[in-house]
C-alpha cells in the first residue's frame, strides 16, 4: 500500500467536509504528516455551516457527494477559508463556482483526481492524440472502472482524459463505464487495429493516492495570499513536478 509523504514542515489545521471512506484517508494522510483536524463536518451539514464550525481551520479538504460540492465549497469561501475539493460529478456548476469565488477573493482547489500517477496518464493520452492513431487504422477507446457507490458515470478522470485527446486532435474518445464491487479505480486506454493492440492502464491501488494528493493541494492552497479557482496544475507546475 502507499504510503504517505514526509511530515510537512509547517503544521496545519484542516478542516475535513465528509467522514466517509475518502474523508477518513486524508484523515489518516494529514495526521502523518503532521496536521490538526480541526473539525469534521458531516453530510448532513452540507453548505450550512459557519466559520465557527471550521473551528479556526487554515484549510479545508471536501469528499462529498456531487450535489454538496458546490455548496460545502461557497459555505467555506463565505467563511474565508480555503478548500480543496475532491468530490467530482458537479463541473456544470464550475462557472457558478468561479464567479462567487472571484467577487468573495476566496481559494478553492479542484481536481477529478489527485494522483499524480493520473496526470502522467493525461500527458500520454496527449501525446497518443497528436499521433491521429484514427488516421493509421486504430480505434481508441477508454474503458473506466470504479467501485459501485461511486455515483458519477463517466468519472470525472474518464471525462479529464477525453477532453485532453479531443482538445489535442484525437476526436471523440468513446468511453464505457463499470461500477463494480470496491474497485478504488482503474483507467484503461485501448488503441486497436485489427492485427495488434496498445493498452494504456492506471490502476489505483487504495483510497490513499488520493488522499495524499488532497493533503499536499491542501498544503499548497494554505500558503498565503493565493486568490481564485485552481486544479492539480497549479500544485505541480509550482512544485516542478508534472503539468500539463
Amino acid at each position: 500500500m502507499p504510503e504517505p509523504r514526509a511530515p510537512s514542515p509547517v503544521s496545519l489545521r484542516i478542516a475535513i467536509i465528509g467522514h466517509g471512506k475518502m474523508g477518513k484517508a486524508v484523515e489518516q494522510v494529514a495526521k502523518a504528516r503532521g496536521h490538526a483536524i480541526s473539525a469534521t463536518i458531516s453530510r448532513e451539514q452540507t453548505g450550512t455551516f459557519t466559520r465557527d464550525a471550521l473551528a479556526g481551520a487554515d484549510v479545508a479538504v471536501e469528499f462529498t457527494v456531487p450535489e454538496a460540492a458546490v455548496p460545502n465549497a461557497l459555505a467555506c469561501v463565505r467563511a474565508g477559508v480555503p478548500v480543496v475539493v475532491g468530490t467530482t460529478g458537479w463541473n456544470s456548476q464550475l462557472s457558478q463556482l468561479e464567479h462567487a469565488v472571484a467577487q468573495a477573493k476566496g481559494a478553492v482547489l479542484w481536481a477529478p483526481n489527485f494522483s499524480i500517477g493520473v496526470q502522467i496518464f493525461a500527458q500520454l493520452v496527449e501525446r497518443l492524440a497528436r499521433l491521429a492513431p484514427e488516421q493509421r487504422g486504430f480505434a481508441t477507446h477508454l474503458v473506466e472502472i470504479h467501485h459501485a457507490a461511486k455515483k458519477d458515470a463517466p468519472s470525472g478522470t474518464a471525462a479529464l482524459l477525453a477532453r485532453v485527446y479531443a482538445d489535442w486532435g484525437g476526436g471523440t474518445l468513446p468511453t464505457t463505464s463499470v461500477r463494480v464491487g470496491n474497485v478504488p479505480g482503474r483507467h484503461e486506454l485501448l488503441v486497436d487495429a485489427p492485427y495488434e493492440q496498445l493498452r494504456l492502464i492506471h490502476d489505483a491501488r487504495d483510497r490513499r493516492v488520493f488522499a495524499d494528493g488532497a493533503v499536499t493541494a491542501a498544503e499548497w492552497l494554505a500558503r498565503g495570499g493565493r486568490h481564485g479557482v485552481f486544479t492539480l496544475r497549479d500544485v505541480l507546475a509550482d512544485d516542478g513536478g508534472v503539468s500539463q
